[in-house]
């Protein structure tokens, strides 16, 4: 496993809050607060740490404190950051749980074993997971809802999932 692969990106710096350094930060954890619990958390390279103090929720996440950032423009410099944790500070999931990272990546076959495309992101607009798949053979991307209907099998060791895709989401293919 790769020193990428051992991190899993859990928020996201949004701007400053305020003008005394403070920053807005979003929560990816199941429980948004336990951001804080994994701390220090570092950048996808690992070249900067960060050791973040909640302060207060806002909406669509927390007010927090770094102890490295003390005025405004610091805080902006940080805007867009993602913030990752090591994957051995994180709780193991149940074995319907995963996390968004090790879904990326994986192939993505029908019900019959055809290989249909690639995991490109996982996307979460308020409702369930959709997982954007690149197609095979073209740039043309789709989105699967990330249910137990729509992915039966999740297979991490092997690489790949079994999707059975509800009518219309792939585009037609020339049967006869």
């Amino acid at each position: 496993m790769s020193a990428e692969s051992e991190l899993v990106c859990v928020g996201g710096i949004s701007g400053s809050y305020g003008v005394r350094g403070e920053l807005r930060v979003k929560s990816f954890c199941a429980t948004p607060e336990d951001i804080e619990t994994y701390s220090p958390l570092t950048t996808q390279d690992g070249k900067r740490s960060f050791s973040l103090a909640l302060l207060r929720p806002v909406k669509n996440g927390f007010v927090v404190r770094i102890a490295d950032v003390a005025t405004k423009e610091e805080a902006d410099a940080l805007q867009g950051v993602q913030l990752y944790a090591r994957r051995e500070q994180l709780p193991s999931l149940p074995d319907d749980e995963f996390y968004h990272a090790d879904l990326i990546g994986l192939a993505v076959h029908d019900t019959g074993g055809t290989l249909l495309g690639h995991v490109k992101t996982v996307q979460n607009h308020g409702a369930d997971d959709l997982l954007e798949l690149q197609l095979v053979g073209g740039s043309a991307t789709v989105f699967l809802p990330f249910t137990k209907a729509g992915v039966p099998t999740v297979d991490l060791a092997s690489g790949r999932l079994v999707a059975d895709p509800p009518d219309g989401i792939l585009p037609d293919t020339a049967e006869s």
